[in-house]
């Protein structure tokens, strides 16, 4: 919701965080994952403009992480989406995904990550600092989408949780 000097901070810093992910997919897509960094984006599957294989969304019909790590391809950003080509059982597939459609996106090397929540208005953002991959997506496996190496990169037995700074609670109403 908008002050009364009609600033939507919650708009903003939904669109600043999402452009920081889109500098951050463009820098790999240049330059290739540095050191021990890999990713897992969580997207919605059902949101407009998510390009996906019919059978793909017939298997993640409302969400699934995919994750960028040991092998992806033809990773390119395209104004306000990204295209990849990920392995789904030994078979290559390219998937195109707006920004708008990523609900999370994790770096669990840095323990960094990035959550957006949709409110009313459809403009909201939360940022986490520290994460570990979601649970409950994936393939049949068991491991989360596009995955082809077995390493889950779940806890590194360190203990530590996530503390969620949640911008709504900011928010004026």
């Amino acid at each position: 919701m908008a002050n009364r000097d009609g600033l939507n901070y919650g708009r903003l810093m939904q669109k600043a965080l999402r452009g920081l992910m889109a500098e951050v997919l463009g820098h790999v897509a240049e330059h290739g994952l540095p050191g021990e960094h890999h990713f897992y984006i969580g997207i919605d599957t059902t949101h407009p403009g998510v390009d996906m294989p019919d059978w793909l969304r017939a298997r993640y019909p409302g969400e699934m992480t995919i994750v960028l790590q040991d092998w992806f391809a033809d990773l390119a950003v395209l104004g306000d989406r990204f295209q990849v080509t990920l392995n789904f059982s030994n078979q290559p597939q390219t998937l195109v995904v707006p920004f708008a459609a990523v609900q999370t996106f994790i770096d669990p090397s840095v323990k960094f990550g990035l959550k957006f929540d949709e409110d009313e208005e459809g403009e909201s953002g939360d940022f986490v600092p520290a994460a570990e991959p979601p649970r409950g997506t994936g393939d049949a496996d068991g491991e989360p989408a596009g995955s082809d190496d077995g390493d889950d990169g779940g806890d590194d037995g360190g203990g530590s949780s996530a503390d969620i700074v949640r911008l709504d609670r900011f928010r004026k109403t």
